[in-house]
């Protein structure tokens, strides 16, 4: 298995390597055989930029094939690699029609395109699948072990569970055995998972992990989201790490709201005649108001009221202010659809217009429920560095319910590794979410806000946590440890 554990990636270059050439080869056919003779009619010498024109599909074609995860083939759920495969056919196409059009100083007839793009995915989805097969025949899911602290690692086991084509959760194992009986079980095990541990027991077992070539996956604390946005000094022999911890530059800042202001007003001119035929259903359905206005928190705690579409009962919130539930029967047939979509949200372009909110960033909470949030997590309010956002790191990778402390290590991960392409490559991956219904799946019934229990594991990076434990032994100890245990084995 470990052998062939190093041809993983090649396998997954070369499937890609070849998805890739057949729809270039699909679209030089359509190139060649549909468009270049109407070129040749205008008395163009376009042939001379036939190979160009193709490299400039194939670009364009792996940039939103790559942005939508299409080539993450032995990574993500196969309906997940096949809907984006199908969403970058259809942008890379549609931004080729355009530059076609453009070339030809003309419109021209976009029904080649069509043909193409289901001749892509008839190529594709079957390949795909067949790497797939591949995958799981060479890589079985690999046998894991969950080492945890204090708290039940009930949930992030359900988590894993739910990819049983890729983990396999063989056993648990609490931290506090004691290290020489955890080294000899992670021995007996392929991977790794350290789920919340307090940071002083983590790092010897990540060390000897890293010793032993065991692959680990570890929940992060706040202190290590915080670090994988710091700035490499190396002014001295002893490397340094800055952590400026001001959210974004001011640079970062201008450009954000120059792209956002040119943005906002594109999608609404474009998305006009949905925001009509929407309004006019909610009207017709019970006569209520259309939008729907409440008060939000955005950068540095300013309050600012978000304008949505109004999805539930005009009475929703007789009883206090509560996150939407599974089945919730406040929700109107009209909301469901709306909210199922995500097009409830589409008035916030007004919000980004006024500056109030921005295209990318944490999601916009209630005052009330982070004050609620905050006295469970008082870093819940790091997330407040930056303005909210239409869309971000959490709203696209977590759930309507996710918890609020795996919500701020989203946010946080988008803030400390702000760039511009990011904000590109998240609304892009906007457009997929709206196609995965679980990503509106609400709270459950008898929960108010997304906190499911008092007993939140970051508390656990206090500084007395796993002073119970005996020291952990040296990096050398433990080696010879692993040796004594691979001698027995083979005795």
């Amino acid at each position: 298995m470990r052998r062939r554990e190093q041809y993983k990636h090649l396998l997954n270059l070369a499937a890609s390597g070849a998805v890739l050439a057949a729809e270039a080869f699909l679209f030089g056919y359509v190139w060649y055989q549909v468009y270049m003779p109407m070129l040749a009619k205008s008395d163009r010498f376009w042939h001379r930029g036939n190979w160009a024109f193709i490299g400039m599909y194939v670009l364009i074609l792996c940039f939103f094939t790559r942005t939508f995860g299409g080539y993450r083939i032995g990574y993500l759920r196969f309906s997940d690699v096949c809907l984006s495969q199908i969403l970058a056919a259809l942008c890379a196409n549609t931004v080729e029609y355009f530059q076609v059009c453009l070339v030809a100083n003309d419109y021209m007839p976009v029904s080649p395109l069509i043909v193409l793009t289901a001749a892509e995915l008839a190529v594709v989805l079957p390949g795909s699948l067949l790497v797939r097969y591949l995958y799981v025949r060479l890589y079985p899911p690999r046998k894991m072990l969950v080492i945890y602290g204090k708290y039940s690692p009930d949930d992030l086991i359900g988590k894993i569970n739910s990819r049983r084509d890729k983990y396999n959760v063989c056993a648990t194992a609490s931290v506090y055995i004691g290290y020489e009986a955890l080294y000899r079980k992670i021995l007996e095990y392929e991977a790794v998972v350290l789920c919340d541990l307090p940071t002083q027991m983590r790092n010897p077992i990540l060390k000897f992990c890293y010793d032993q070539d065991k692959r680990t996956y570890i929940t992060p604390k706040i202190s290590d989201i915080i670090l994988t946005g710091t700035e490499r000094i190396h002014l001295f022999d002893s490397p340094l790490m800055l952590a400026r911890n001001r959210g974004l530059t001011i640079e970062q800042r201008f450009v954000k709201r120059a792209m956002d202001l040119v943005l906002s007003v594109i999608a609404t001119v474009i998305a006009s005649p949905v925001l009509l035929v929407i309004a006019a259903c909610i009207k017709a359905y019970d006569g209520g108001p259309v939008f729907y206005t409440q008060e939000r928190l955005t950068r540095d705690g300013e309050i600012f009221r978000i304008i949505k579409f109004r999805s539930m009962r005009i009475d929703s919130e007789q009883d206090g202010a509560q996150l939407a539930k599974k089945d919730d029967d406040r929700i109107t047939p009209v909301g469901r659809v709306i909210r199922r979509t995500h097009f409830d949200e589409l008035p916030q372009l007004f919000n980004i217009l006024k500056g109030e909110m921005s295209f990318v960033g944490p999601r916009p909470e209630r005052e009330v429920i982070a004050r609620e949030y905050e006295s469970l997590i008082p870093e819940f309010s790091f997330r407040l560095k930056v303005k909210a956002g239409l869309t971000g790191y959490a709203q696209i990778f977590g759930k309507y319910n996710t918890t609020p402390y795996d919500k701020l290590k989203l946010d946080l991960t988008y803030i400390e590794t702000y760039s511009i392409w990011l904000d590109i490559k998240l609304m892009l991956m906007t457009f997929k979410i709206i196609f995965q219904k679980d990503n509106t799946e609400g709270i459950d019934k008898g929960q108010t806000t997304a906190a499911k229990d008092l007993g939140i594991p970051h508390r656990l990076d206090g500084p007395d946590d796993g002073g119970a434990m005996a020291q952990a032994p040296g990096l050398g100890e433990a080696r010879r440890a692993a040796e004594d245990h691979a001698h027995a084995d083979r005795a």
